[in-house]
């Protein structure tokens, strides 16, 4: 089969023809029919920290068709359309049985979803309803992302909602937001590419004031946030977020930064802030996120801004490694 194949940190990836996935006991193999790439799929190649390196094939925002299962394997078919959940797991585990499987002792981050074929588990297959397409099945993931991310913030109906980073982990708060009831919710970014899909997923501003972030992000929320959603990942964000929230509000954090960051914690503690980290997501999230498209959330389709055949995904990965107008850009390994 074809893949997009890393070649190591700091690498290009590099189109390969590399042996197709064989199911063993208990396996699913899916051909891949829309894969997403991920901002994390960029710092992979870029930072040790992720645990990938030459021959790694990227890519855990996928859906596709069921084609080939293992011994043992119930609960599936061939010709299932399928939503693949990245996070594997033992799926036997009183955190597997709660839904909770980023705490399963067998985790691991899902890959391989740069490739026509790729190899996963029964468990971690939610089945596609009719309504919904390959396409909508490769958003889930970042959706559900977003959705743990509200749930931990315990944000409340009419709140006011900051979102720092129009990406689509943040585009995705926005919509969560304001579909649970958040009385203001406002973006906050450096450029003003994504200003019309953030009013189109939610959002009733768009901030973009980089000599004034705190006051401009406060003349649009008539106010200091209730919630403030670190969407981004890069040092300094804490800090101005502290500034930005309330007293006694909250602090969420769902950007990736492996760098060392710091902030004031004076500054923190004398406004009693609440700072709350967000790992991944449960698999009622995940359902949920994905029920929702089912139930005809057309918002969320709206991240996606290009589809790419698999043999374009090599340059088109770099690129995005500069700002660019692109949003959430699917692979599709047939075209």
């Amino acid at each position: 089969m074809r893949a997009a194949v890393m070649q190591g940190l700091h690498q290009p990836l590099m189109l390969e023809t590399v042996p197709d996935p064989v199911p063993g006991e208990g396996d699913v193999v899916v051909k891949v029919g829309r894969c997403g790439i991920c901002g994390s799929d960029l710092h992979m190649t870029e930072d040790p920290a992720y645990g990938q390196g030459a021959g790694s094939i990227l890519g855990h925002e996928f859906a596709g068709e069921v084609v080939a299962l293992g011994k043992g394997v119930e609960g599936l078919a061939t010709g299932d359309l399928v939503s693949v959940i990245p996070l594997k797991s033992c799926g036997q585990c009183h955190a597997c049985r709660t839904g909770a499987v980023q705490w399963c002792q067998a985790f691991g981050l899902q890959g391989g979803g740069y490739a026509e074929y790729a190899l996963t588990r029964p468990n971690q297959c939610i089945r596609l309803p009719q309504s919904a397409s390959l396409a909508d099945g490769a958003i889930v993931e970042p959706l559900a992302v977003a959705l743990h991310g509200i749930a931990l913030s315990r944000m409340t109906i009419g709140d006011r909602v900051l979102v720092l980073g129009a990406g689509p982990i943040g585009l995705a708060v926005a919509f969560w937001a304001r579909r649970f009831g958040a009385g203001r919710v406002v973006v906050q970014d450096l450029s003003e590419w994504q200003r019309m899909r953030a009013s189109q997923m939610g959002a009733h501003d768009f901030v973009v004031e980089p000599a004034d972030p705190v006051g401009a992000a406060e003349r649009a929320l008539g106010g200091k946030a209730d919630v403030v959603f670190e969407c981004v990942g890069v040092p300094g964000l804490i800090a101005q977020a502290v500034e930005q929230v309330r007293h006694d509000g909250t602090i969420l954090l769902l950007g990736l930064c492996t760098r060392p960051d710091t902030f004031n914690s004076f500054a923190m503690l004398s406004k009693q802030v609440k700072l709350v980290t967000s790992a991944f997501f449960t698999r009622q999230e995940y359902e949920a996120a994905l029920d929702a498209l089912d139930r005809g959330a057309v918002e969320p389709r709206l991240l996606v801004t290009d589809t790419i055949s698999l043999g374009a995904t090599p340059d088109i990965f770099e690129s995005l490694r500069r700002r660019t107008s692109q949003c959430k850009v699917l692979i599709d390994p047939a075209a």
